[in-house]
């Protein structure tokens, strides 16, 4: 797992993140790539998630025709998930179980996304909920993410 409040990761989750990157891309038919591989070293050592200007910008030769076209890869293998937002572009980050659960701050107002982890007590608690929703709905829960939505402090 490797941490998101750091922004950074170490020699020995980066091998493991490649390894789990490129095994999921195996079960699709397709291969952990150069262009790939960039896409993720930006994403693993960003704070919070980034739209595609700011992953090129972060991203010296990548290429933005293919960056739109392997984020869509690494998003169905399971590695990158898509953050929606109000705001004009979508937002980017490595899939939460290759990282740690967290939630998500985005503002309404100019499109910006936060990551947000609550203290444990908060955590179960609202475990508990939701699975108490899903169960009354016959459904079976595997996990949640959340999104606060709102208005951040510079478009106060």
């Amino acid at each position: 797992m490797i941490p998101r409040s750091t922004g950074r990761v170490a020699g020995v989750q980066r091998a493991e993140l490649d390894r789990i990157a490129a095994a999921r891309l195996r079960r699709l038919g397709q291969r952990y790539t150069t262009g790939r591989r960039a896409l993720i070293d930006v994403l693993a050592t960003a704070p919070s998630p980034l739209t595609i200007p700011e992953i090129l910008a972060r991203g010296p030769g990548l290429a933005q025709s293919s960056a739109y076209r392997n984020l869509a890869v690494l998003e169905r293998s399971g590695v990158v998930q898509r953050i929606v937002t109000t705001g004009e572009w979508a937002r980017y980050e490595l899939a939460e179980d290759l990282t740690e659960h967290h939630h998500h701050l985005v503002c309404s107002t100019c499109g910006v996304v936060g990551d947000v982890t609550v203290p444990p007590t908060v955590e179960r608690s609202l475990d508990e909920a939701l699975t108490k929703v899903a169960d009354a709905q016959g459904f079976r829960l595997e996990g949640h993410r959340l999104d606060l939505v709102g208005t951040c402090e510079r478009c106060q």
